[in-house]
C-alpha cells in the first residue's frame, strides 16, 4: 500500500492545502508530520506568544485529522534525518510539502531532498515567486507596477479552491512526541487557533468591516482591520481563500466606495504577496538592507533608548501605548507599526535590525517576509521604501489616528485622566493640569526621551551622508 508523507510547515489547515491534495494523489496512505526544529525553536527571532499560537493551532489540526481518521505525527530533530526516519518506517515513497521562501527554508530543503524525494506543491503566497515578473524575467523590486501585474493574473475564485477530505487513511504504527505547550486560556489569547478559528474571523471580517476598511484601517481606536495575519503566517487560513473571498466582496459592494474599501483589503494580501517575492528575489534582505548603500549608515543605537522603546517609555503616548499592546497581546495594528518603526529608527535613529527581531520575538503573526518588508520600509533602507526624509511626527500621528486618546488610554493607563488636548503631547500640561490629571511628568508618566525636532535634523544628516 503506498504511503505519502505530508510534512507540514506553515500549512496548518486541511481545505486548499495543495500539498495534501498533491499527497492524496499519490498515495493510499497519507502520513500527517510536523516536525519540532532546533534551529527553528532556538533561533533569537522565536516568540512564546507565537509558539503558543502554533501549538494551539496543531491541536486544532490534529483534532481535524482524528474526525477524519487520521493523526498528526509529530517529531523533533533536524528535519532531513526525522524525515528519512520516517520513511523508513512507514514505507513512504514521498514527501509532499507547500513550498516556502526564507533563506532557511530552502537551505533546509536542499537537505532535505538529498535524503528523501521532497517534492513542493503550492505555496505560502497567493502567486507564487517567478510567476509575476518584468518582461525582461527579472522580478519587481517596486510595488506599484508588481500590484498591476499581480491584478492582470486571473484571481483565486472559490471553485479553483481544494476543499478539505472527508477521510484520510494514516499508517498506525507511527511513533510521534506531544505536542508542546499547554491550551491558552481564551482571555490570555486575543486569536484563538486554528482553521476554524481563521474561517470564523474571515467570515466576521467580511460581514462587517470590509466596506469600512479603506477608512477604517488607520484608526487605532476601533476594530477596523481584519486580524487575518496570524492565520495567514501559519496557513491556518489559505491565502487563495482570502483572496477570493475578498473578490467576492468587491462584487457584492453596494457602491463605489464599499468597492474601494474592498479593493484596499485585496492590496494589502498583494503587500503579503510582494514581501514574500522580494524575500525568495533577494535573501540578503534578512540580514541587510535591501539598498545596500544603507549598510553604511550611522546608527546611533543607544541602549537605554531601545530599552525605553520595547518597554514603552519613550514619552511619546501613541508609541508607549503600541509597545505595550504589543508585550501584552502580541499583536499590533499596522499604523502603530509604522509609527514605532519611525520613531525608532528616525527619532532614535537605532538600527532597524533591532527593532525586526523584536517584533519577531513577541508577534503572534511575526512573518520573516512581512516584518523584514515593513521594516524596510519604515527606515528607508527597502524596496518601496518611505524615503528617508519623510518621518512621522508621533504627536500629529496620535491626533489624526486616535483623536480622542481611546486608544492610548487602554494601554496607558497613567494618562487616563489626562484631558484631550493633552493626551498625545501630555508633557506641554501647566504644572496644575498635571497634578488634577494625576500624572505628573518624570514621575507618574516619563518626559520625552527625545525632542523630535531635534532629531528629525539628525537622522536627516545621517541619511544625507549616504545618499
Amino acid at each position: 500500500m503506498s504511503v505519502a508523507i505530508w510534512w507540514l510547515r506553515r500549512d496548518l489547515r486541511l481545505d486548499d492545502n495543495p500539498a495534501l491534495g498533491a499527497a492524496l494523489n499519490h498515495g493510499k496512505q497519507i502520513l500527517p508530520v510536523w516536525i519540532l526544529d532546533p534551529a527553528l525553536l532556538d533561533s533569537p527571532y522565536v516568540g512564546e506568544k507565537r509558539l503558543s499560537f502554533l501549538w494551539a493551532g496543531l491541536r486544532a489540526l490534529d483534532h481535524d485529522l482524528r474526525e477524519r481518521g487520521s493523526r498528526l505525527v509529530v517529531r523533533r530533530g533536524d528535519p532531513a534525518t526525522e524525515l528519512r526516519r520516517l520513511q523508513t518506517e512507514s514505507g513512504a515513497d514521498a514527501v509532499f510539502a507547500v513550498e516556502d521562501y526564507s533563506p532557511y527554508a530552502y537551505r533546509r530543503d536542499q537537505r532535505v531532498r538529498q535524503m528523501v524525494p521532497l517534492q513542493v506543491a503550492g505555496s505560502t503566497a497567493i502567486h507564487p515567486p517567478g510567476t509575476i515578473t518584468k518582461q525582461d524575467g527579472d522580478p519587481y523590486v517596486v510595488y506599484s507596477p508588481f500590484m498591476r501585474s499581480w491584478k492582470a493574473l486571473r484571481p483565486p475564485e472559490e471553485e479553483d479552491l481544494l476543499p478539505a477530505p472527508d477521510k484520510i487513511e494514516t499508517p498506525v504504527d507511527v511513533a510521534s512526541v506531544e505536542i508542546p505547550g499547554k491550551p491558552a486560556r481564551p482571555e490570555d489569547n486575543p486569536f484563538p487557533a486554528g482553521p476554524a478559528a481563521a474561517r470564523a474571523r474571515l467570515a466576521t471580517f467580511l460581514e462587517q468591516d470590509i466596506y469600512q476598511y479603506d477608512t477604517g484601517r488607520n484608526q487605532l481606536d476601533i476594530a477596523g482591520t481584519s486580524r487575518l495575519s496570524p492565520y495567514l503566517r501559519f496557513g491556518m487560513l489559505s491565502p487563495r481563500r482570502a483572496a477570493a473571498a475578498t473578490g467576492r466582496a468587491w462584487a457584492s459592494a453596494a457602491d463605489k466606495q464599499a468597492r474601494k474599501s474592498a479593493e484596499t483589503f485585496l492590496n494589502e494580501l498583494i503587500w503579503r504577496d510582494f514581501y514574500i517575492h522580494i524575500l525568495a528575489h533577494f535573501p540578503h534582505v534578512r540580514s541587510s538592507s535591501f539598498r545596500r548603500k544603507y549598510d553604511d549608515l550611522a546608527w546611533e543605537n543607544n541602549e537605554d533608548q531601545f530599552t525605553a522603546w520595547c518597554t514603552g517609555e519613550t514619552g511619546y503616548p501613541v508609541v508607549d501605548a503600541a509597545m505595550r499592546q504589543l508585550r501584552a497581546q502580541g499583536w499590533m495594528h499596522n499604523r502603530a507599526r509604522m509609527i514605532v518603526a519611525s520613531f525608532l529608527t528616525k527619532d532614535l535613529l537605532i538600527d532597524w535590525r533591532w527593532g525586526e527581531r523584536w517584533f519577531m520575538q513577541h508577534l503572534v503573526d511575526g512573518d520573516p517576509a512581512a516584518n523584514n518588508g515593513g521594516w524596510q520600509w519604515a527606515a528607508g533602507t527597502g524596496t518601496d521604501a518611505a524615503p528617508y526624509f519623510r518621518i512621522f511626527n508621533p504627536v500629529s500621528q496620535g491626533r489624526k489616528h486616535d483623536p480622542d486618546g481611546e486608544f492610548v488610554r487602554r494601554w496607558l493607563p497613567e494618562l487616563q485622566a489626562v484631558p484631550n488636548n493633552f493626551i498625545h503631547n501630555p508633557w506641554e500640561m501647566p504644572a496644575d493640569t498635571q497634578a488634577g490629571a494625576g500624572c505628573i511628568i518624570g514621575e507618574d508618566y516619563p518626559a520625552p526621551i527625545v525632542d523630535h525636532r531635534e532629531a528629525r535634523e539628525r537622522t536627516l544628516s545621517a541619511y544625507k551622508a549616504v545618499v
